[in-house]
């Protein structure tokens, strides 16, 4: 039976049928002094728990319907939560003040998340993440089946947000900001993402028009919390990909809490399923643990620490690409000698206090420093031919290269070293005044870098070595003889010693209030950043930046629950390391700062179908870019030219519904559509490396009716080609052409044998675990043929360049286990 035969089987026994599925509150309750509350009763449906001495609670309700939660207390009179709908195994975090003059009762919007968020502001269920399936899974697997969000390679965590490049994204994890590896060129030497799924409570995305507090860059912020446990647990998963372990740990006086993870990743399995044969080992490997320790009811410390090393060898030993049309079809066969050993450690250390001056005030000190140790070394010489395939199917030599159009060798060799120490403080604080919150902050950053370039490529083709396109080596081989010396086609050689010293701060006022009986939400604020460039050989130069920012929300008193937004703002991207770095590697310390002007335009409609909750979120943005600095992209490589002098412009429209359409989950259905351009020193405007048009995605969770523990995950994406790239030293404004779209559908299905909804006896061997399940996931399950970039390759004779599309994984099975104690 073919596989899409398959696939449609197993949709077709997955239908909808109605069971109960739980969801979780949970909190700190508080008295009117701000202390923690002991012995409040909370209760919802019959259900019911009680805070513990420090005041913590955790409560199970059930989802996908209205609840109403009632907080008690002898001494104090009630706070009720009404109208509150979760989604099954969705976590939502409120934390009540009782206090002893009034009885509080607050509403909470009908929606498919539990509540309204009116500043630009997604959550994404933590669970949701562990369990979707992707090459990649975690937090950007989600991500990327947004309509704004775009990634053409499922080995790569990066993601590009409305015509934004891999750099413009902010990730904080508990206001923490956090740091990728700089010299990392292609998706397969990544390894693991930053956050630790295993680890996560809560998730927070925006893709444009986000708040003055967020930092700055041009695209989105992703804002991460890290779980506070409340109990003992341990987890583990296991594939063909890896495994990974978390810990969680409370004292016994729950003052001093602890969440942990390791994980180790070897992606061999999917990097064999290339067209490029090679000897890969890579180990990529994480330890991270995030801490709290509550040393009185007013102040409390968090330590976030991570390590992680990546490991990459590879030795390739050939490749055969075929690629052209049905009528004439062509092949690239390459034969390599020589290895890629490249090592990427990075370390992070921060240290957070919280202090709750009162139940109106709380003041905040982040200190953190981040570390990279990196190197590049390779040699890798390639043999290659291009000619001719046989099409004919029964011949003897189908598919393989019968008439030869060129041959030539590449040599690639490379020595980069790149040492790097980032250092922040910062202060953070915030008052609420009646339904006001007025938010401050001021941050330091000092930058030391010190990078060594040591690139080269030799291209050799039919036996003449092909000189850069420069003046100076101008000939007319090979019908006549050319003595000029021996040089690299193209290469790079520099030494770096810069250092960055940032200030930068903001302020912002959020404010709640009803207006003509409709529900109004507005926050208005400035960013201001300050930054100095010096280094070895390196002109001292100071810039000055200002950035006001606004949001507003309008909830009209209407039978249909529908929410309007808008926001507008001045957001700056001052120049980090390698946007300051030239196309030569040299440093050119006035670079400015990217600037752009977001006009963002949304609504939210909330309704009940089939009697279950569902959304219908639409947005329309444009951004207007000033100071661009232009770059290339490279599988996930960024070039900088290093100066400003582009302007470019952004505009797209969005739409997604989610909901339960199938009772007990959540699924979602996306379609984008924008375009990007960008004018470089007054020549007009061209598509920009991020310019994907069309955005299509499907996130489905299904489960069969009969054995509802079988459970299905399916994505799919479909997105239009981005510009591929040209030829070295090519103009880009005379050679455009376009990848393949992309298009990727990846499978999950797993049998749960034990989940909080299914206990068993003690003397069952089921009973000591709190999770168990055992699945099985198909990446790219139609094996599509999707290509990141192009390799170019020369004939020497007729001169031409043939773009050879480097293909992506192919189909791959992967078994999986996860459990949790």
């Amino acid at each position: 039976m073919k596989l899409p035969n398959v696939l449609s089987l197993i949709l077709l026994l997955c239908s909808s049928i109605s069971f109960a599925q739980n969801a979780t509150i949970s909190g700190i309750v508080l008295g009117d002094n701000n202390k923690p509350l002991p012995n409040v009763n909370i209760t919802s449906k019959g259900l019911g728990t009680t805070s513990n001495s420090d005041g913590f609670y955790i409560l199970e309700i059930t989802s996908d319907e209205e609840n109403t939660i009632i907080f008690s207390h002898i001494a104090y009179l009630d706070v009720v939560l009404e109208k509150l709908i979760l989604n099954t195994n969705e976590t939502f975090e409120f934390n009540p003040i009782l206090k002893s003059d009034v009885t509080q009762i607050d509403g909470v919007t009908v929606s498919a998340t539990g509540q309204k968020e009116a500043s630009n502001i997604l959550n994404i269920s933590p669970e949701k993440i562990r369990k979707i399936p992707g090459a990649n899974s975690g937090v950007e697997t989600i991500l990327k089946l947004l309509p704004g969000v775009s990634s053409n390679n499922e080995l790569s965590t990066q993601y590009a947000v409305r015509g934004g490049n891999y750099d413009e994204n902010l990730v904080y994890v508990n206001e923490i900001e956090v740091y990728r590896p700089f010299l990392i060129r292609s998706a397969q030497q990544e390894g693991l993402s930053f956050v630790n799924s295993d680890l996560v409570q809560n998730v927070k995305f925006s893709a444009g028009g986000f708040q003055a507090k967020y930092g700055d860059k041009l695209a989105s912020v992703l804002d991460i919390k890290y779980k506070t446990p409340t109990l003992f647990s341990l987890r583990a998963d296991l594939s063909f990909l890896g495994a990974s372990a978390s810990l969680e740990t409370i004292s016994k006086n729950q003052k001093l809490s602890s969440v942990s993870g390791v994980r180790y990743r070897n992606n061999s399995l999917l990097v064999n399923s290339q067209q490029t044969q090679s000897n890969f080992n890579p180990a990529f490997t994480d330890v991270q643990s995030y801490l709290t320790y509550r040393i009185s009811p007013k102040f409390q410390l968090n330590f976030l620490g991570n390590l992680a090393v990546n490991d990459y060898k590879n030795e390739p030993l050939n490749r055969q690409t075929n690629f052209g049309t049905i009528d004439n079809p062509q092949a690239l066969v390459v034969y390599y000698e020589g290895q890629e050993n490249n090592k990427y450690t990075t370390a992070l250390g921060a240290l957070k206090g919280s202090y709750f001056l009162n139940e109106k005030t709380t003041l905040k000190l982040i200190t953190s420093i981040y570390h990279t140790i990196e190197e590049e070394y390779s040699d890798v010489i390639a043999a290659y031919e291009l000619g001719d395939v046989d099409s004919n199917l029964g011949s003897d030599t189908a598919g393989e290269v019968v008439t030869s159009r060129g041959i030539g060798s590449q040599f690639n060799r490379t020595r980069n070293d790149l040492d790097a120490l980032i250092f922040n403080v910062e202060h953070k604080g915030s008052h609420t005044i009646n339904n006001s919150i007025l938010e401050w902050g001021a941050k330091y950053t000092h930058e030391d870098i010190r990078d060594q370039l040591r690139e080269s490529e030799f291209i050799d083709s039919a036996g003449f070595s092909i000189r850069p396109p420069r003046p100076e080596f101008i000939n007319n081989q090979p019908s006549e003889p050319f003595v000029a010396p021996l040089v690299a086609y193209s290469g790079l050689n520099a030494l770096n010693f810069v250092k960055t010293n940032r200030f930068s701060g903001y302020v912002q006022l959020g404010t709640q209030k009803t207006w003509n009986n409709a529900d109004v939400y507005y926050n208005i604020g400035v960013r201001s950043h300050h930054w100095t460039v010096s280094g070895t050989g390196v002109e001292k130069v100071s810039q000055t930046v200002f950035s006001p920012r606004a949001q507003f929300a309008i909830k009209p008193e209407w039978d249909k629950d529908m929410l309007f937004r808008i926001s507008a703002g001045v957001y700056h991207q001052p120049p980090f390391y390698r946007e300051l770095r030239d196309n030569t590697g040299t440093i050119q310390p006035d670079v400015k700062a990217q600037k752009a002007f977001h006009l963002v335009a949304g609504n939210e409609y909330s309704f009940l179908l089939w009697d279950r909750p569902f959304t219908l979120i639409s947005e329309a943005y444009f951004k207007k870019l000033e100071n661009v600095n232009p770059y290339t992209l490279e599988d996930v490589r960024i070039r900088y030219a290093a100066n400003n002098e582009a302007e470019a412009y952004v505009y797209g429209a969005e739409v997604r519904m989610n909901g339960a359409f199938v009772p007990g989950t959540e699924s979602w259905v996306s379609l984008g559509y924008l375009k990007t351009e960008e004018n470089i020193n007054n020549r007009g405007y061209i598509p920009r490396p991020t310019d994907q048009r069309v955005k299509f995605a499907i996130l489905f969770q299904d489960y069969i009716p009969r054995i509802p523990d079988l459970k299905m995950y399916l994505n799919l994406v479909y997105q239009t080609g981005v510009p591929g790239g040209s030829p070295s030293y090519s103009d880009p404004y005379i050679f455009q052409n376009r990848l393949r779209d992309y298009k990727r559908a990846d499978l999950g299905i797993s049998y749960i044998f034990a989940n909080k909804d299914k206990k068993f006896q003690r003397t069952h061997w089921l009973h000591k675990f709190k999770e168990l399940s055992l699945g099985f996931e198909i990446f790219n399950l139609f094996n599509n043929q999707n290509s990141i970039t192009n390799t170019w390759v020369r004939d020497a004779d007729s001169k031409n360049e043939y773009a050879v599309p480097n293909y992506l994984t192919s189909r791959v099975l992967n078994l999986k286990l996860g459990l949790r104690l």
